[in-house]
């Protein structure tokens, strides 16, 4: 553990230009709330606490991010140095503080540790050299040592000039924490409370800045609108498509794929383009993923092939299946192996035995199926009476016939053959036949109403 380190992350901000109902600490990159994947960040730095402040729509952060961690509500925004001081009484008065921001969301664990590490027991200050530094606070030196941070909207046009911007990630020794937050001034253009104003009360203080150039400026840009957020995403996007790439994942695409959580992976999978992979999902070798498949929690064993706008949600999917295209399994389908699931079938709370083939057109649901069994086109298995769920059981090396209806509960043997157009109500024993449908009649000398001719 990092001995003495307390980390303090600001997201009570609004964010007016998200234009959204929502905080904008909230609004996701990688499927992950920018302020949630800035606690996991931090986190990963083994600090002694983390108290994140937050205000404007605090029940939605307290709701939606659930970690364990100091949650410290600053009823007025009067600035970053007023949002760190409502942290004071949760900061011990030994130790340093990190500042971050929890609109900040790409920031890693290697930045900040190299901050760490550069700031010792003094200052640490993280910068950025931008080609277009308008709007960002500047970084002020005097013979290479860093003295102030100008904001925008009060700096001169010599300061404007300046390339070396503020990032607002700070290291700060606790034992002057207090002092220093008290002592800051709201007589600025915008009436604020600057936490960059510390940075001209530790040079006066004699404790010495150590400003540390982030390598990449993405790794401390901030989110302020839906444009910057899209860009963020799009970063984030292109580097996990690049390290799968690396792991031998083969993308047809790497701008065309999404990763919203985790995978896991085997050996020759390859992914089609605008597929969305989220949450948990573990893929085996030699499987095949067609082009805008949306997989969601599930598992894929080696050798299946899901074909194109197929849609995937808390499964498993056994070795050597065949999924859609079109398809549909959603929360509890569980597959084994050589399963074939086609066009336009939907698959919920089932089991499905191996080598067993619904290929066109079918629900299956709240049912327990045999292997080698063969659902006709237009099967489905009613299974809610307006109230309750029903189970369907039915037995191996069973023909379905098309456009039949097994009205659950029911149970259905092994080798049972259903008449097409058949609606299954009562049970049936392996082996048997059951036909239950209307007879056919044809009615001689019928003529059919038409419209008069015009």
């Amino acid at each position: 553990m990092t001995q003495n380190l307390h980390i303090v992350i600001l997201a009570a901000g609004k964010g007016t230009r998200m234009y959204s109902k929502m905080p904008k600490v909230l609004h996701e990159i990688g499927g992950k709330p920018m302020v949630a994947r800035v606690i996991d960040t931090a986190a990963e730095l083994n600090p002694d606490s983390i108290c994140v402040v937050i205000g404007h729509g605090k029940e939605q952060v307290l709701e939606k991010v659930k970690r364990d961690v100091v949650w410290v509500e600053q009823t007025e925004q009067l600035g970053t140095g007023h949002a760190v001081k409502t942290a004071l009484p949760h900061l011990p008065e030994e130790g340093r503080t990190l500042v971050l921001y929890g609109d900040v969301p790409l920031t890693d664990t290697a930045t900040l540790q190299a901050l760490l590490d550069a700031a010792g027991s003094e200052v640490g200050l993280l910068t950025d050299v931008l080609d277009n530094p308008t709007g960002y606070g500047r970084i002020i030196r005097e013979g290479g040592k860093v003295v102030a941070i100008v904001e925008e909207k009060d700096a001169d046009a010599a300061q404007k000039a300046v390339k070396e911007t503020n990032t607002g990630i700070l290291v700060l020794p606790n034992a002057k924490l207090a002092g220093w937050l008290n002592s800051l001034s709201s007589n600025n253009a915008q009436g604020e409370y600057y936490l960059t104003d510390l940075i001209a009360l530790a040079n006066a203080d004699g404790i010495a800045v150590h400003p540390v150039q982030v390598r990449a400026s993405h790794l401390a840009a901030g989110v302020n609108n839906k444009v910057q957020l899209a860009e963020l995403e799009r970063i984030f996007q292109t580097e996990q498509a690049q390290a799968l790439l690396k792991a031998g994942v083969t993308l047809r695409d790497p701008a065309r794929f999404d990763l919203r959580g985790r995978l896991k992976h085997g050996q020759d999978v390859v992914i089609d383009v605008n597929v969305v992979i989220e949450g948990d999902v573990e893929i085996g070798d030699d499987v095949e993923i067609g082009a805008n498949c949306v997989i969601k929690n599930a598992k894929i064993a080696s050798g299946s092939k899901i074909a194109p706008f197929s849609s995937l949600e808390d499964c498993e999917v056994g070795e050597n299946n065949v999924i859609g295209p079109y398809a549909r399994l959603r929360p509890q389908a569980k597959l084994a192996a050589d399963v074939h699931i086609g066009n336009f079938v939907e698959v919920k709370n089932a089991s499905i035995g191996a080598g067993t083939k619904a290929n066109h057109l079918t629900y299956i649901g709240d049912a327990e199926v045999g292997s080698k069994t063969n659902f006709g086109a237009g099967t489905i298995i009613a299974n809610y009476d307006g109230v309750n769920k029903h189970k369907t059981v039915i037995g191996d090396e069973v023909r379905i016939g098309s456009n039949s209806v097994l009205v659950a509960p029911v149970v259905i043997g092994n080798r049972v053959t259903t008449g097409a157009g058949s609606a299954i109500n009562k049970n049936v024993a392996d082996g048997r036949l059951a036909i239950a449908r209307a007879r056919q009649t044809v009615i001689e000398g019928w003529v059919r109403p038409e419209k008069p001719a015009k």
